[in-house]
């Protein structure tokens, strides 16, 4: 083989050698920052960048958001409380330019800057609020790193305490506290549930009183409205009755032998034998005298001394009879 012919294959690997070195494959996710003899030269984006073999060179950059992990510390609290403090920060990087030239190591100066800063914000702050108040603590750390890795070409996303640890005699005295207040508690509701019962018994007792007493007066109401109405009726009915009667004798125009005989029965149903003692009228004259003239009217005819002197002279003695009896044949 001839030489000329080596030598052109030698310069032919040199170059696809060269070209190959040129030649720079950007992710999606990345940044190219281009130098040039050690200067700044241009940021590529995702994609095939062609730079000069030797005279150009390119450091990539990720762009994802990323975690730094703060190692535990302890830290003082506010109150001369000894914590154990555990963060995360997430960052992202914003400008590769500034984060390749204004810090040397971005790790190592986003952790003790982490550090330093959680140090100043949990100090300010007291036991119970730093173990209530975890919130509060992201927000003002995500500020104050924020701020200052600015100039770095990145942005704190958000910050996370992971855990806060007091000392193992002050858990257990929270543990103690916690107990006595939950019991305090409990027993706060119990006696609130007595008495809210007892109030709600009160005043069922007094609704069921109240109840019976409404349907006892409810009952003696209508038991004297039907006494009432049971008397109206009966005093009703003896009036018609009353005025039945009176109107029917006073229609029939009774004889004055009626009235005797219906005298006769009303003394036989006083002399029955049941009372013990029976009471005249003081008029006993009268009432002799009206029995013999109610004899009178059943004497025959035929009797001779219907007409004697004695006869007629008792007859003329005797008062006026109140039946008005009729009179016999002595007195014309």
């Amino acid at each position: 083989m001839p030489g000329s012919v080596v030598f052109l294959m030698v310069i032919a690997v040199v170059v696809v050698i060269f070209a190959a070195t040129g030649v720079r494959v950007v992710r999606p996710y990345q940044k190219g920052v281009v130098e040039r003899l050690g200067r700044y030269l241009r940021t590529a984006d995702s994609g095939i960048t062609l730079i000069i073999p030797i005279l150009d060179s390119m450091r990539k950059v990720d762009m994802r958001e990323q975690v730094v992990d703060v190692p535990p510390q302890e830290v003082i609290t506010r109150d001369n409380v000894v914590v154990t403090v555990d963060a995360v920060v997430y960052y992202e990087a914003t400008d590769p330019v500034k984060l390749i030239y204004n810090v040397a190591d971005f790790w190592t100066a986003a952790t003790k800057l982490a550090q330093t800063n959680l140090r100043n914000v949990v100090g300010e702050m007291s036991l119970d609020d730093t173990l209530t108040s975890r919130e509060k603590i992201n927000a003002e750390l995500r500020k104050i790193l924020d701020e200052a890795t600015d100039k770095w070409g990145t942005r704190v996303v958000r910050v996370e305490i992971q855990r806060i640890d007091p000392p193992k005699d002050v858990t257990e005295a929270m543990h103690r506290q916690m107990k006595a207040e939950r019991e305090r508690r409990a027993m706060i509701l119990e006696a609130e549930g007595d008495k809210q019962s007892a109030i709600e018994r009160a005043t069922g007792d007094k609704q069921s009183q109240i109840l019976m007493a409404e349907g006892q007066a409810t009952a003696i109401q209508t038991v004297a409205d039907a006494h009432r109405y049971e008397k109206i009726a009966v005093a009703e009915g003896e009036a018609q009755a009353i005025a039945s009667v009176y109107g029917a004798i006073h229609e029939g125009d009774p004889t004055n032998d009626l009235i005797a005989i219906k005298y006769l029965e009303a003394l036989q149903a006083i002399a029955d034998g049941k009372a013990s003692k029976i009471y005249l009228p003081l008029e006993t004259a009268a009432f002799l005298g009206s029995i013999g003239g109610i004899g009178d009217l059943f004497r025959p005819d035929g009797d001779d001394d219907k007409d004697s002197p004695e006869k007629v002279a008792l007859v003329e003695k005797r008062p006026a009879d109140p039946l008005e009896r009729p009179r016999l044949r002595s007195d014309y």
